[in-house]
């Protein structure tokens, strides 16, 4: 399947903020599918500054590039930062909606820009590797939505109502949301070859933009480290010592890797009612496959099933009208769930267990979760391997993976 023509999650949000604001900045990590994104949107004229022609021009003749009545997009705009102060000079004296659409990879350095120089007139959306169901053509995120609309007894009906096949998760996390490896890559071995070069590219190119890395091998020493812990509060002195690294360069890198849409920061849910809460963050990878391939033949299964779903959650997340914060629940005694969702009020826990064979047992946490914070609780959601669709408990739906993405 082409995935220039598969639509995306994102896109009417994108169409939203075009239609209100007069600049919308798009990011994300590199190879997410923005350039794809943003030149299926019609009317408008489109520049790369990749291209070198086109940076020339940016950086000698801004009005070349921004001038005329045809909405601009703008790619890759951190080649040329100080395009952006002529933008914010074209947007005050003309605001009209959807007058510049910018793209970006390396964060840090773009949203430092943006921040001085468009506050108050940028709309801001990041842009995800692809979920399941963007693969497929379907251009959503997993099912969250139709489980929040609806009551929970209706839940079991919902998901059982709507056809789905059994998916080999493993294969799945390995092919990871990256367009190219996920749909265009048939193999292992090809899927290895593209990793390695987007690492490379990642490491030799954005980096520098970035910040000054005195060894990129002592960077990507830290990278695999941190695959490993993935789905664990990262203690950066053990990190630093396994990879040889003081704790403050470790620090600095993570942060590196997070501000490039690499590495995920999931804050914990720290309202307490009666039990001591762990406040620490949990670290995740944006995209599972490229995780994989960082980790290697040690890679953790179970935790990049986690990883797999809340590759899928910060899609759905960040494509919605409300508000919606995702964090995960620790109690100091080691109680923990998951995922949890807040929206709206209310609280939807959500477990993953790579087993295929879900016990009540497995609905513990769940449902201490349900007893600490009462009817602002809905009910758990715990997510398996397995095809077992059923209630383990009153407040507790065991739930196939593949049915919910």
């Amino acid at each position: 399947m082409n995935n220039y023509i598969l639509p995306r999650c994102v896109a009417e949000r994108l169409r939203e903020h075009l239609r209100v604001m007069p600049v919308v900045v798009v990011t994300g990590a590199r190879q997410t599918g923005k350039s794809t994104l943003a030149q299926a949107l019609d009317g408008r004229r489109y520049v790369t500054l990749d291209d070198f022609d086109a940076l020339d021009a940016a950086r000698r003749d801004p009005d070349a590039i921004l001038g005329g009545a045809q909405p601009v997009t703008l790619d890759e705009v951190q080649r040329a930062p100080d395009l952006l102060r002529e933008i914010k000079r074209a947007i005050d004296r003309n605001r009209r909606p959807g007058r510049f659409l910018i793209t970006g990879s390396a964060n840090l350095l773009l949203m430092r820009h943006v921040s001085e120089s468009l506050a108050g007139r940028a709309g801001y959306l990041t842009l995800w590797p692809m979920t399941l169901r963007e693969q497929a053509g379907q251009g959503v995120a997993g099912r969250w939505e139709e489980i929040l609309a609806t009551p929970e007894p209706e839940w079991d009906k919902l998901l059982a109502d709507v056809p789905a096949q059994p998916a080999d998760w493993r294969e799945a996390i390995a092919r990871g949301g990256y367009p190219t490896p996920a749909l265009q890559l048939k193999t292992a071995k090809e899927r290895a070859v593209w990793f390695d070069g987007y690492v490379r590219t990642y490491l030799e190119r954005d980096l520098r933009e970035l910040s000054e890395i005195s060894s990129l091998p002592d960077f990507r020493r830290l990278m695999h480290a941190a695959c490993l812990r993935i789905g664990g509060m990262i203690n950066q002195s053990e990190l630093g010592r396994d990879c040889a690294l003081a704790q403050p360069t470790v620090h600095r890198w993570l942060n590196l890797l997070e501000t490039s849409y690499l590495l995920v920061r999931l804050p914990s849910y720290a309202v307490n009612r009666t039990k001591r809460l762990i406040k620490s963050p949990k670290f995740y990878w944006s995209d599972t496959g490229l995780a994989c391939h960082l980790a290697g033949p040690g890679a953790p299964g179970g935790a990049l099933l986690e990883n797999l779903i809340l590759q899928d959650l910060l899609v759905w997340r960040d494509s919605r009208r409300e508000r919606a914060e995702l964090f995960y629940w620790r109690t100091a005694i080691g109680e923990e769930v998951d995922f949890v969702i807040e929206t709206e009020g209310k609280l939807l826990p959500i477990e993953v267990k790579a087993g295929n064979r879900p016990r009540l047992a497995d609905a513990k946490n769940l449902r201490g979760f349900r007893a600490e914070y009462g009817k602002k609780a809905r009910a758990g959601l715990l997510l398996h391997t397995g095809d077992q669709l059923e209630w383990l408990a009153p407040d507790v739906l065991a739930v196939p993976w593949w049915r919910m993405l």
